[in-house]
């Protein structure tokens, strides 16, 4: 039994396949996840898993070379902004409007639904390359 890191198996397999430039979305229980678009629920109630909890989580077996967030997300949710910041310092950024990150999902490696009820508190993980 896998015991440190990310236990759900599903994104550890994605995570695990993922190379340089896939991207894999992790968002608030709200963000509209397309049919063609591979979805792992992790949500069980509000607030559960937290998006904080979700992505550093990932963090440990993730490398991130960038983070696409929402223009939105600075003023409308300032403290999930500086969550993914804090989390990710050494990551470039990239803003898109709310609707550019929308349309981005449709080419993600997948989905990753969280319990948080905060609004905008989405991003889009790029994986990089380890050395």
């Amino acid at each position: 039994m896998k015991k440190i890191g990310v236990l759900n198996k599903d994104l550890s397999e994605v995570i695990a396949s993922m190379g340089h430039k896939d991207m894999l979305v992790i968002g608030d229980a709200g963000l509209p996840i397309p049919r063609t678009t591979r979805r792992i629920d992790l949500a069980i109630r509000p607030g559960l898993p937290s998006f904080g909890d979700v992505i550093e989580t990932i963090k440990q077996e993730l490398y991130v070379e960038t983070v696409i967030i929402a223009e939105e997300t600075k003023e409308i949710s300032p403290v999930i902004y500086q969550e993914i910041r804090r989390i990710y310092p050494e990551s470039q950024v990239q803003f898109v409007t709310h609707d550019e990150l929308k349309s981005l999902t449709g080419s993600a490696t997948a989905i990753v639904r969280t319990g948080e009820f905060t609004p905008y508190a989405n991003v889009i993980l790029v994986s990089g390359v380890v050395f």
